[in-house]
C-alpha cells in the first residue's frame, strides 16, 4: 500500500515540536522509515534530536539524500488561531496547524516518496533521509550535527535536495539554487550622559549612532551580481530606554541585519562595519562597541545536473518549469552546500510561520509525485 504523504503530514503536524522540543516527529520518523527498510541512526546532540536513515550500502556509487526538518516556530496568539495549532484540522482540501507548510509536508512527501520508491524498485545506490529538529533555531546541532557525524562515519551524498518551501504561488513555480549570506551585527554606543539644554557638556551617543547607520543604510553594497539581487542592509532596531526628553543618554544600542550575495563574504563585510566604527569614534568621541554574528555565507550551485534534474521532474509533474532564484532566507542548504552540491524545491510557502498555518492536501501528494519522479530519474540516469 503506497504510503499516504497526507495522513502522514497530519501525525507530523500533532506533534508539538517547537524548537527545540523533538515533541515526537522524530521518534515517529524513525519508526516509519525502520519498518520502510532504512537503516536508521540518532544523531542527538545539545539537546536537539536529529535523524539519519539510510537505504543501501555506505559507499554506494551513488547517493541520493533529502534534508529536512520538523520543528517548527511557536504559535504565536494562541486566542488568534481559528484551529489547534497542533490539531491538524482539515478545512475545504487543507490540512492546519503550526509546521504544516514549514515544513512537515515536505518531510512527509520525501519520507513516503523514498520508502515507496525503495520498495517498489530498489535502485543501484542508497537513499538518505537526514532530518534535523534544530532548523528553526540557531541551527547549531541539528543538520551541523548531522554533517559532523557523517564525516566521521564516512557517509557521503552525491546530491541533496531540501525539501523547504520555495514557491510564492504556485506549486512549480521556482527552486533555490543557492541563498544569500546573513549577517547581524549589535552596536553599542556609549557617550557621556548630561542635561539636553546643555548638550555641550555631554557627549550624544544617538548623534554618533544616527551618523554612522546613515551612511551604512546610503551606501549601496552592490548592484547584484549574475545569480544574485543587490545586497541589502536593514536597520532593525535603535534602543536607548530613556524615558525623559532633558537628559542626553550615556548609550543607546542599535542592531543592523545584512543580507549579502557572492560578492561578499562575512569577514569582509565584518571588517567593513569595524572600520565605520572605528571612523565615528574618531570623529565623534563616542565609544562604539561592535558584536557581530554571520548566520551563513552566499552560496550558488551551478545550474547543472542537478538543478536540471529536479526542473525536469517538476515540469513533468506540475506542467511548469521552475526559476532557478537564490531569494529569501537562509536554509540548512548552508550547510549541506560544503559536503556536496544541493538544492532546494518544496511547497508554496505563502502561510509558513502565521496564524493558520496551512497546506493544501492536494499539493502534498503532488509534491510526494514529483520527489518520486526526481528520484527514478536519477537512478535511471
Amino acid at each position: 500500500m503506497p504510503t499516504d504523504p497526507a495522513a502522514l503530514t497530519a501525525d507530523l503536524v500533532r506533534c508539538p515540536s517547537v524548537t527545540p522540543d523533538e515533541g515526537g516527529a522524530i521518534v515517529l520518523l524513525e519508526k516509519l522509515l525502520t519498518d520502510g527498510g532504512f537503516d536508521c541512526t540518532r544523531v542527538d546532540r545539545g539537546g536537539i534530536a536529529n535523524l539519519y536513515a539510510r537505504w543501501g550500502r555506505k559507499g554506494a556509487n551513488r547517493t541520493f539524500g533529502f534534508n529536512g526538518h520538523t520543528d517548527v516556530v511557536p504559535v504565536g496568539d494562541l486566542s488568534a488561531w481559528s484551529v489547534d495549532p497542533f490539531g491538524a484540522e482539515i478545512k475545504d482540501g487543507w490540512l492546519y496547524g503550526r509546521g504544516a507548510t514549514d515544513m512537515k509536508s515536505g518531510v512527509a512527501a520525501f519520507a513516503a516518496a523514498a520508502i515507496d520508491f525503495v520498495r517498489d524498485t530498489p535502485p543501484d545506490g542508497a537513499v538518505v533521509l537526514a532530518i534535523t529538529g534544530d532548523e528553526e533555531g540557531d541551527a547549531l546541532d541539528g543538520t551541523t550535527a548531522l554533517l559532523d557525524w557523517m564525516k566521521t562515519q564516512g557517509e557521503q551524498l552525491s546530491v541533496c535536495l531540501v525539501g523547504e518551501p520555495t514557491c510564492p504561488d504556485t506549486l512549480g513555480e521556482m527552486m533555490k539554487v543557492g541563498r544569500r549570506g546573513s549577517l547581524t551585527a549589535y552596536f553599542t554606543f556609549t557617550g557621556v550622559q548630561g542635561h539636553s539644554a546643555y548638550p555641550h557638556r555631554a557627549n550624544n551617543p544617538l548623534h554618533a549612532a544616527t551618523k554612522m547607520l546613515d551612511k551604512l543604510a546610503s551606501t549601496p553594497l552592490d548592484e547584484g551580481t549574475d545569480h544574485f539581487d543587490p545586497s541589502t542592509l536593514a536597520i532593525v532596531t535603535i534602543d536607548t530606554g530613556n524615558p525623559a526628553t532633558n537628559v542626553i543618554p550615556a548609550q543607546c544600542k542599535a542592531t543592523i541585519n545584512i543580507r549579502f550575495n557572492d560578492q561578499h563574504s562575512g569577514e569582509g563585510l565584518t571588517a567593513w562595519l569595524q572600520h565605520e566604527a572605528n571612523e565615528v569614534c574618531k570623529v565623534t568621541g563616542v565609544r562604539v562597541e561592535t558584536q557581530i554574528k554571520v548566520s551563513g555565507e552566499s552560496f550558488i550551485t551551478p545550474p547543472g545536473p542537478l538543478s536540471d534534474l529536479v526542473s525536469a521532474a517538476v515540469e513533468a509533474e506540475t506542467g511548469v518549469t521552475p526559476t532557478l532564484s537564490t531569494t529569501g532566507g537562509t536554509s540548512d542548504a548552508r550547510f549541506v552546500k560544503n559536503h556536496c552540491p544541493v538544492v532546494e524545491f518544496g511547497l508554496v510557502g505563502k502561510t509558513m510561520h502565521q496564524v493558520d498555518e496551512r497546506v493544501e492536501i492536494a499539493q502534498i501528494h503532488q509534491l510526494k509525485s514529483i520527489y518520486t519522479r526526481i528520484l527514478t530519474d536519477y537512478f535511471d540516469t
